[in-house]
């Protein structure tokens, strides 16, 4: 089973990650999986993947808007945002919008182009699930979070200003 990091720490995935899937007769044998789908498959299939045993989630692409999930985005547990290269970063402008604006609580996972370098930056905007890049060294990633101590600008994680935050504390 693969692993990514979630909340910090290296946790074994329990989701099936659907990169190219045309039919329905092409998932039947993980019916009782958990598996997450491109927006466009979900949105020919909605009726049927509802009514399916296992859990299932969506994943978007950099050009495709949060929007596009409508009344069904809350009752994902599980959004994936795909990187297609690792500077497209359009997706870290979903991931503000989904936490930011859609109050999305569910688990934000970062996918594609994952590179260790990225992860505090996807963090801020409200990524908290991340599957890196085949390439990547899983555990020297989990440092990235504390390649920093603190940002200046407002994000999803510290939604006050640094010059803010420091008032309160003096």
């Amino acid at each position: 089973m693969a692993k990514l990091i979630k909340n910090r720490s290296i946790v074994e995935d329990s989701w099936h990650l659907l990169k190219e899937v045309s039919s329905l007769d092409e998932i039947s044998d993980k019916s009782a999986q958990s598996i997450i789908v491109p927006l466009a498959f979900w949105q020919e299939h909605r009726r049927e993947l509802k009514q399916r045993p296992g859990k299932t989630a969506v994943w978007l692409q950099s050009n495709e808007l949060p929007a596009a999930l409508g009344e069904d985005l809350h009752s994902f547990a599980l959004i994936a945002l795909n990187f297609p290269v690792f500077s497209d970063g359009r997706v870290y402008s979903s991931a503000r919008e989904l936490r930011s604006n859609f109050m999305f609580k569910g688990e934000l996972r970062a996918i594609g182009d994952v590179l260790r370098d990225q992860l505090f930056y996807m963090a801020r905007c409200g990524f908290d699930a991340f599957a890196l890049r085949e390439d990547q060294d899983i555990d020297l990633a989990l440092e990235a979070f504390d390649d920093f101590q603190d940002g200046y600008q407002v994000s999803v994680d510290k939604p006050e200003p640094l010059f803010r935050r420091r008032e309160q504390t003096l």
